[in-house]
Order: C-alpha cells, then sequence, then structure tokens
C-alpha cells in the first residue's frame, strides 16, 4: 500500500471517528441520567466499531462516481513509447503526511512506554498483602504517593500505597479494594490499553485528546455504579473514601488510577443519582447494542465501495478508424498475462490496424492499459499506455490526418475508448 492509499484510509478513518465521538460527546450526559454510569460507559465501544467499519472491504462494484476521461494522442512512432499517467501533480505532500504522523505515532507510543516503566519502576518490587481467598493479588507500594490502582492488562495487580493502613479505616479499605477488584472484573486494564492504543494512532485527532480524559472519567463512574449495587448505604463513606484518596501522582497508561480532584467532584455528585433498576440495566444494555449496530451499519454503508480484485480485470473496449464510430465494441475479462487481440480493416493500399491490449495493476490503486498497435498510417509498431482509477475512460489515438491527392484532408487515424475495472 502506498502513501495516496495510507493517507486515504486514514482520511476515512478521521472522518469515522469524528462521527462517533461526537455521538458519544451527545449521548453520555443522557444516558448517564437515566441508563446509568455503566450504560454510559458502553458508548465508548461506537469509536473503535466506527473506526472498524470504515476500514472494513466492500463486495466488488463499479466506481459510483464520474470521472474525467483521459486522452492519449500518438502521431509518430517516437511519441508512444512512454504511459500517460493519471496525476503528473507532486504528491510528496502525502509522503510528508504519512511520515509526520508516523512521528506522532512513535513519540506518543514511547511516552506511553517510558510512563508505564517508570510507574512499575516507583512500585518496586511491593509487598504482597494477605487478601485471603482474594481473585487478585494486592500489593503495597514502597511510597505513598503510588496507588491505590489496577495495574496492568493481561494480569492485573492491584497496589495500594506504603501507608494504607493508616490513612484508611477498615470500612475504608473494604471499599477501596472492591473499587479496585471491580475494574480488574470489568477487565478495565485491558480496555484502558485498547483505549491507550487508539490515542497513539489517532493523535492527530483534536478530539482525540478530550475523549481519552473522557473515556477514563467515564470509565470511574461505571466502576463506582459497580461498587455502589454491592455496598448500598455507604455513599457517604465511599465519597468520604474519596476525598482522603490523593491524585495520582504518575501517570498509568495501562491501569486505573484514581483521577484528579475534579474528576473526584464529579464522581461524588454522581453517587447522589439512584441507580437504574434491572430493567434500566436491560433497556441501556439493549439501547446501546442497537447504538452500535446503527451507527456501525450506517458508516459502512456511507463508505465508498472498494474495488477488490480477484486479479482479472474488466476492459470495455470502443474502437473506431479513420474518424468513423466505433464499429467495434468488446467487453472482456482478461486474467493475469492474458491480451485480447482485435485486427480492423484499413483503406487500400494501407495495411490493417492490429492492435493488442492488457491490463495490468499501477502505481496509486490505478490500472494501466497496455497496447501494442501496428498497421494503418504508422510506419513501424507502437505500444502507448494509459493509467486510470478503475472505472474510468481513457482513449488512445494512434495515426494522422493526411493530405490526398485532390488536397482535401484524409482522417487515418485509430481511436480506442478504453474503461478498465478490477474484478469479474
Amino acid at each position: 500500500m502506498n502513501s495516496l492509499e495510507l493517507v486515504s484510509r486514514a482520511w476515512l478513518l478521521l472522518l469515522s471517528l469524528s462521527m462517533a465521538l461526537l455521538a458519544v460527546a451527545a449521548l453520555r450526559p443522557v444516558c448517564r441520567r437515566w441508563l446509568g454510569a455503566e450504560s454510559a460507559f458502553q458508548l465508548w465501544l461506537l469509536p473503535p466499531l466506527a473506526v472498524l467499519a470504515s476500514q472494513l472491504p466492500h463486495a466488488v462494484g463499479a466506481v459510483s462516481r464520474p470521472l474525467p476521461p483521459l486522452v492519449l494522442t500518438v502521431t509518430t512512432a517516437a511519441g508512444a513509447m512512454g504511459t500517460t499517467p493519471l496525476h503528473d501533480e507532486n504528491l510528496h505532500w502525502q509522503d510528508l503526511a504519512l511520515a509526520l504522523w508516523l512521528l506522532g505515532v512513535a513519540v506518543n507510543l514511547t511516552a506511553a512506554i517510558v510512563s508505564q516503566w517508570r510507574y512499575q519502576r516507583l512500585l518496586g518490587a511491593g509487598t504482597s498483602m494477605d487478601g485471603g481467598d482474594r481473585r487478585w493479588a494486592v500489593l503495597r507500594a514502597d511510597r505513598d504517593d503510588i496507588g491505590p490502582a489496577l495495574v496492568g492488562a493481561w494480569r492485573p495487580r492491584i497496589v495500594v500505597p506504603a501507608d494504607f493502613d493508616r490513612r484508611y479505616s477498615p470500612e475504608e479499605r473494604a471499599l477501596i479494594l472492591a473499587h479496585e477488584e471491580a475494574h480488574a472484573g470489568r477487565h478495565d486494564g485491558f480496555w484502558s490499553l485498547c483505549a491507550r492504543l487508539l490515542f497513539v494512532v489517532c493523535w492527530c485527532h483534536p478530539a482525540v485528546w478530550w475523549a481519552y480524559r473522557a473515556f477514563r472519567l467515564d470509565q470511574e463512574l461505571a466502576c463506582d455504579a459497580a461498587v455502589m449495587k454491592r455496598h448500598r448505604g455507604q455513599r457517604h463513606l465511599y465519597a468520604q473514601t474519596m476525598l482522603k484518596t490523593q491524585s495520582a501522582a504518575f501517570p498509568l497508561p495501562v491501569g486505573c488510577p484514581w483521577l484528579s480532584r475534579h474528576p473526584i467532584t464529579e464522581r461524588i455528585a454522581m453517587l447522589k443519582l439512584s441507580p437504574p433498576g434491572k430493567t434500566g440495566r436491560i433497556v441501556g444494555g439493549v439501547a446501546m447494542l442497537a447504538l452500535g449496530v446503527a451507527i456501525t451499519g450506517a458508516l459502512y454503508a456511507a463508505t465508498d465501495t472498494k474495488d477488490a480484485s480477484n486479479g482479472n480485470h474488466r476492459l470495455k473496449i470502443e474502437l473506431g478508424i479513420n474518424g468513423e464510430p466505433a464499429k467495434l465494441h468488446a467487453d472482456m475479462c482478461l486474467k493475469p498475462g492474458q491480451h485480447y487481440d482485435a485486427v480492423q480493416t484499413g483503406i487500400d493500399p494501407l495495411p490493417a490496424w492490429q492492435v493488442r491490449l492488457s491490463v495490468v495493476p499501477g502505481p496509486e490503486n490505478q490500472l494501466e492499459v497496455q497496447t501494442q498497435i501496428s498497421g494503418g498510417s504508422l510506419d513501424k509498431p507502437v505500444q502507448p499506455g494509459i493509467r486510470m482509477l478503475p472505472g474510468q475512460t481513457g482513449g488512445i489515438q494512434v495515426g494522422q490526418k493526411i493530405m490526398g491527392k485532390d488536397g482535401n484532408e484524409l482522417d487515418r487515424t485509430l481511436k480506442m475508448d478504453l474503461t478498465p475495472s478490477n474484478g469479474c
């Protein structure tokens, strides 16, 4: 895949991502208020689904948009050896855009890896806490400013600060551990990794920077809601525990640290809302599923149909000679390496026109029609070629107009209109 195709795919990806993020931004407060924080968090499945839908291949189909025709005129054999490209403008800007995007990906990926490594290094070996029958390991950090947090995606560990026993009461410690266990049970470490990877890939989209922070907040709100379902009647104690917990001093890309003071305030405000009942949760889940299917399907249908080739190429041919309307009309399916031969009788004493046509893939997602033409008014065989997008029509005209003995101009040319496409 060349730089032009990559830039085209990237543009489609960013467009679909923009639509999905706009939908999430509009629906977050509504879903959070009426369906609960857990259903609102499911909205974040829309952006990756939209991105995936925009990149899925479509079935083989003709190009739906009209394309301007191309014409290649050859009057002498010397002028027929080159191939007429679809574009002759400088495309270096696409290479530059690709290089800039790759640089941004490398910088953001490196920053995430360094942040994760730094957090792990500050955590140190940690001291394992006797958790009884706990499903996930609980480590006590060597510092007071590390934790509480869930660290890791595949084998998550719960990390608590060194002063965990001194800072919190037994009831508060139980709520904190329940919070981190809820993160682990919901696989939030894995979802944090997915969100970070999408952020790294789409770093150039301004809305992604907001979306990443909003995703982390909604993740915490959903976890709070899950904890409150199991610890009803402890909302006030849970809010006090949040206020006693320090904000994360160090970034943790893959994991779930406690967030800054402003999201803590919003989380406490959410605790005042009544959680949805079982019916509300079911309605929320069904609504999120229907919304995801609808948006993904709409984006898939809205994307341009891609030409999926099986190696064969279809070639439509309209051929005429001596300035007369085309008399040869052909629609051929050419396998790789296969060619089509045509013979058109000229005017005595000129020999018959002989034409051989083939189609090969060209650069920048184009198709190249290669020809070998001899006879007619040509003094020697010529091999003109023309490059077009699939479904675009290109014309090749060879020969020349000459003066007859009576002084009148005589048309001794051959003209072909060629339309190649992928797959047949």
